[in-house]
């Protein structure tokens, strides 16, 4: 049981802090109210389009917490829940957000292209699908090189409509590739339903019918993920070739941070949100033997005083110096290719 209750704060932990992330840099990019206070200007201070994974935290976290750090990850345009999970640190995020000088990509990835290498964290994308590809040919480098490790590839639901899915799929059975794909099926791809877009059954049925086995699980469940997930991880790491998780989960966010989501069914909303997988992980740990909601309480207030403090350095830190435009951009050899 206190194995239970340890995993459970453990796993709590990395949802809250996400969630928290997530809620300071909604409102930092819709003009700028912080948990804090309010800007100088009282503009946005997260620019450019911010998509949001509040709600799926339990998928990041479960899947994440048999990680190693040499292991590799690939995300989605919605990707601060896998980064954080990954273990990358959150200062630098909030600072790459802001664009400021000091993020973990200097200021030049933002939301979408974050991206953290000393975790294995191979980065956001902000093209659908395109996770996909990157995460096969990191797996396969591994399995060349003999390297005791393994990829993850995050996907949203709508991905799999996509050309890149099969491809990936197909390549990373054939070659019996150690990658781990990961489907958040939040049933929504930008502003349309994925169901009625989508023959067949869906990523389970995708993958089965490419002989890749796959496992459908409650993605706002994150005990029911995390055990998932140490199976499958197991069977790649192990050299069983390709495995997919199917985590059933919802977007309770717009697209972005700025969208409403008007042509949304409310009731649906509502009753999403009745199956949030923090809220039902701080049941899970109360009605262990020996537990109490203080315990929890003061995970949730150190999360908090972690992102206030980390918004407080990126709206004090400076920007990136002009000169480091000219940085991290590919040598076309002097204009030999014209």
């Amino acid at each position: 049981m206190t194995d239970t209750r340890e995993r459970l704060s453990g796993l709590y932990r990395t949802m809250v802090r996400i969630r928290v992330f997530e809620n300071a840099a909604e409102a930092a990019s819709q003009g700028g109210v912080s948990a804090y206070g309010k800007t100088a200007d009282g503009g946005a201070k997260v620019r450019g389009p911010l998509h949001l994974s509040t709600g799926q935290e339990a998928v990041p976290a479960g899947v994440c917490a048999h990680l190693r750090r040499t292991d590799y990850l690939t995300s989605t345009h919605r990707g601060h829940g896998h980064t954080l999970a990954k273990g990358a640190d959150l200062q630098g995020m909030m600072l790459e957000l802001f664009g400021k000088a000091g993020g973990l990509n200097g200021g030049k990835g933002g939301s979408m292209h974050i991206a953290d290498f000393s975790v294995g964290m191979l980065g956001a994308n902000g093209v659908v699908a395109a996770g996909l590809p990157i995460a096969v040919g990191a797996a396969h480098a591994q399995k060349l090189q003999q390297r005791d490790a393994i990829t993850v590839c995050f996907f949203g639901d709508g991905a799999i409509n996509r050309g890149p899915f099969l491809e990936a799929l197909n390549w990373a059975r054939v070659y019996e590739l150690p990658v781990l794909f990961v489907c958040e099926d939040t049933r929504w791809s930008a502003t349309t339903a994925s169901g009625p877009m989508t023959a067949g059954d869906g990523a389970t049925a995708r993958a089965l019918s490419l002989d890749i086995t796959a496992v459908q699980v409650d993605g706002n469940d994150v005990l029911a993920v995390h055990a998932a997930a140490a199976e499958l991880v197991q069977q790649v790491r192990g050299g069983a070739g390709p495995r997919l998780l199917h985590a059933i989960t919802y977007r309770v966010k717009g697209h972005v941070s700025v969208d409403l989501a008007a042509y949304r069914d409310a009731a649906e909303l509502q009753e999403a949100l009745q199956t949030d997988p923090i809220a039902r992980a701080r049941a899970q740990y109360l009605a262990l033997p020996g537990s109490a909601a203080h315990e929890l309480d003061l995970i949730e207030r150190a999360a908090t005083e972690e992102v206030a403090a980390a918004l407080r350095v990126a709206e004090a830190a400076p920007w990136p110096d002009a000169a480091s435009a000219f940085t991290d951009v590919q040598n076309l050899g002097a204009g030999q290719w014209r």
